[in-house]
């Protein structure tokens, strides 16, 4: 998420910020009120990217508690479960779960940025 957020934030004009800055605003009225307004596609695309490389990660969630017997359980790590014990049906159906999850997510954020292009 850092990388799309560092080039979003350097895009914005620095015109704006410093008329706020002539006009007495405090910096933290300036970030609320001038760049996370200019920024939302920049948090979109870092928000999507960022939930796209968690739904696949496996090694991080396993080690912080992504699967606590009986209580917890993520899909990459139910899908590795269910290979490792040979079910492969199971398996498959998280797969394509997960993967219609992706794709419905990046057609949304897809949808939203070129109905943002054209409204404007």
């Amino acid at each position: 998420m850092v990388q799309p957020l560092k080039n979003g934030f350097e895009n914005i004009d620095t015109s704006m910020l410093d008329l706020a800055k002539v006009l007495g605003k405090t910096k933290w009225i300036t970030f609320w009120k001038i760049i996370i307004p200019n920024s939302k596609n920049t948090l979109l695309t870092g928000a999507v990217l960022t939930f796209a490389h968690t739904l696949g990660e496996f090694g991080v969630v396993l080690m912080i508690g992504g699967s606590i017997p009986k209580e917890t359980k993520v899909a990459s790590i139910a899908i590795f479960e269910y290979v490792e014990t040979l079910n492969f049906e199971a398996a498959h159906q998280y797969s394509l779960i997960l993967l219609g999850i992706s794709f419905s997510i990046l057609i949304l954020v897809q949808w939203i940025t070129v109905k943002k292009r054209y409204s404007l």
